[in-house]
């Protein structure tokens, strides 16, 4: 389910307390298309939230993990980024400049070999070079 309504309200659908530092990081992934690290979200809302603590950080993706609400992207065994679950999609790592993507899956498509599955999640990644670096 693609996230359209608040975010406290969104939480609560799923059953989850919206705490101010869990509604400030799922915020920050919803305004964000760079997928960041654990390490770039407790950095960039730290200043705003001075009381927000890298184990709530941590605790929280977990949560939103555990949840489907936010997928880990793995970069080259890099630090784990994240990105939000909905709506489906894959990426593109660019190797030269690092930066990831989102592609749609209306462009990539479900293979025709799995007619007749019922495919529920699939983590596609594709790797080259952005047009800005070729």
């Amino acid at each position: 389910m693609e996230i359209t309504v608040h975010t406290d309200e969104y939480l609560r659908q799923k059953g989850i307390k919206a705490s101010f530092q869990r509604v400030s990081i799922l915020d920050y992934l919803r305004r964000t298309t760079s997928h960041p690290s654990a390490t770039t979200i407790f950095s960039d809302l730290n200043p705003a939230i001075p009381s927000l603590s890298r184990a709530t950080v941590y605790n929280t993706l977990n949560l939103f993990l555990k949840e489907r609400i936010i997928v880990p992207v793995q970069v080259d065994g890099a630090e784990t980024r994240y990105d939000l679950a909905e709506p489906h999609h894959a990426h593109f790592h660019c190797l030269s400049c690092q930066a990831i993507y989102d592609i749609s899956f209306r462009d990539v498509g479900v293979p025709e070999s799995l007619q007749g599955f019922d495919v529920q999640e699939a983590q596609v990644h594709f790797k080259g070079l952005c047009p800005r670096c070729r």
